[in-house]
């Protein structure tokens, strides 16, 4: 594609004569990241943006975290005792813990907190639904008295970025970002340095006491070996690599795939993929207004929809080695991915087909708005060949270009499209988030609760709450291909392909973690 050879061309440009700024002080107890995409919305119940949660992890805690393995080990619990039938469930938490104005925390701060996460997370708002009670006993217990069995409590929120907050900013409505950003983990956001859209910074929190086992993604020991972190916002590709190549920053979570080969060359970087569950791409309908509350109009996009296509657009020529085709409705790997529906999306491609289908699904011509953020290279290359593709299918596309902020406030308006709502976007959840129905908010049929999109699918929401009731694993797969069969009829999102893309830092740095969400604790600089 031209679009792709003209910003790799103006890359390696960049790249090999430097770029005329100044080199930043090398402090060897600052780390300097640039994360994927501006922090404009610092609060991870609100928004779903993964900048937001890297943020949260760095400056809240959680109950349990779940290791590289993906099992929940206790975080900020120190354990918990569970009834024998299983309808009670008793967290205690460990000693030693502060929030970052010096408060403790106590368990009615996590009661309050794990109210509001559950009203924005589907594993959680599951939870809360079966629970008669949530009660804090005393400062350090805290007890969920449950309507029925629900023996997955500790990995939901140990998996789902359940943050610990004071109980004051918890209660803040859980659709309304909070202003405040006390923490309860291993950072400090200096909220005064943040310049959205620049920089953000963090200061290690002296009054952190970490785990005293091994780190393990989210789990163990969460020890900050800087005293402070800066997050530099670049979404330049070019400046950003050359940034990095130059040692003026540390860490560049999401490289421009075009740049990979030339970065992989340079002995003072490293890269690697962090995630190796991946990423499942969706472009996502506005159910509430036309087109697309047009059920047989997004069925009609499935037999023209192109995950080969959308892959080589944002990879190139390592399209094969970061990206997967046939992907479905839950995480390729998972127990639960099937092949139930799934020749509409991988027998051949008939755009004759999809045309002569949007004609009969009734479509009037109405504008779609297809929002793109530009600082994003792989949402910006899917939404330009998503574009392409409708307008080739016949619809009347109105594509907009925006930066991620934007967008990710945006999304949030159920405005019609006229009045600043929107029609589709595109994103990618973390591969462990689409692993099961539990927890994958592209597959909640729970309308105006639901995620950006607000899909209205009931039957959707029976066979969920089957899954989490299904005695095996063997039960719970057949659920899972009931459910995909559902989604290919319903078409809550078009799937786009899955994403393994490689993150890049230099070489002097060590223990950076594996996980879907760069962690910012345990690393080193040897």
């Amino acid at each position: 594609m031209k679009r792709r050879d003209v910003i790799a061309a103006g890359a390696a440009a960049a790249i090999s004569g430097g770029l005329a700024r100044p080199s930043l002080a090398q402090g060897a107890r600052v780390l300097r990241f640039v994360p994927q995409a501006n922090l404009a919305n610092p609060d991870p119940i609100w928004t779903t943006a993964t900048v937001a949660y890297i943020h949260g992890y760095m400056i809240w805690d959680t109950l349990y975290g779940l290791d590289e393995k993906l099992m929940p080990q206790p975080q900020m619990a120190a354990g918990h005792e569970e009834s024998a039938d299983g309808l009670t469930f008793t967290i205690t938490l460990r000693d030693g813990l502060k929030f970052t104005d010096g408060e403790p925390v106590r368990a009615k701060d996590c009661v309050q907190s794990i109210i509001r996460w559950s009203k924005r997370n589907p594993m959680g708002g599951t939870l809360m639904a079966r629970c008669n009670e949530l009660v804090a006993l005393d400062d350090k217990r805290l007890q969920f008295r449950m309507k029925k069995r629900f023996p997955i409590t500790a990995y939901v929120l140990g998996g789902e970025g359940c943050f610990i907050m004071p109980e004051r900013i918890a209660k803040t409505d859980a659709f309304t970002m909070v202003t405040e950003y006390v923490g309860s983990g291993p950072f400090k956001f200096l909220k005064d340095e943040w310049v959205s859209g620049a920089s953000a910074a963090y200061a290690k929190n002296e009054g952190y006491v970490p785990r005293q086992e091994p780190p393990s993604m989210w789990a163990g020991g969460k020890v900050a070996n800087f005293d402070r972190v800066e997050w530099k916002i670049i979404p330049d590709a070019a400046t950003a690599a050359a940034a990095l190549k130059r040692g003026e920053v540390d860490w560049w979570e999401n490289p421009l795939p075009d740049l990979i080969p030339d970065l992989k060359k340079d002995k003072g970087l490293k890269t690697e993929v962090l995630d190796p569950l991946g990423a499942l791409g969706v472009a996502r309908f506005n159910h509430l207004f036309a087109p697309f509350d047009n059920k047989k109009l997004r069925q009609a996009l499935l037999p023209g929809i192109d995950q080969a296509e959308i892959l080589q657009a944002c990879y190139g020529d390592l399209a094969g080695e970061l990206g997967k085709t046939g992907a479905g409705f839950f995480t390729g790997g998972s127990p639960y991915a099937n092949e139930a529906g799934m020749t509409a999306l991988t027998g051949k491609r008939d755009m004759d087909l999809v045309r002569k289908l949007v004609k009969e699904s009734g479509y009037k011509g109405e504008e779609v708005l297809i929002m793109s953020p530009t600082d994003q290279p792989l949402l910006f290359a899917t939404a330009q060949v998503l574009a392409d593709f409708l307008k080739k299918a016949g619809l009347n596309v109105n594509y907009q270009v925006m930066d991620w902020g934007t967008l990710v406030a945006r999304r949030a308006k159920k405005d019609t499209p006229d009045k600043g709502g929107w029609n589709m976007f595109c994103t990618t959840w973390a591969g462990l988030s689409t692993a099961n129905p539990g927890s994958s908010q592209i597959l909640r049929g729970n309308g105006a609760d639901g995620w950006f999109g607000w899909a209205t699918m009931p039957k959707m929401e029976e066979l969920r709450d089957a899954w989490f009731d299904a005695p095996n694993l063997a039960a719970q797969q057949e659920i899972t291909k009931q459910m995909q069969l559902l989604a290919f009829e319903e078409v809550p999102v078009l799937p786009t392909g899955m994403f393994f893309t490689p993150t890049a830092y230099r070489s002097n740095l060590t223990g950076v973690l594996k996980s879907g969400t760069a962690l910012m604790w345990n690393i080193k600089r040897v």
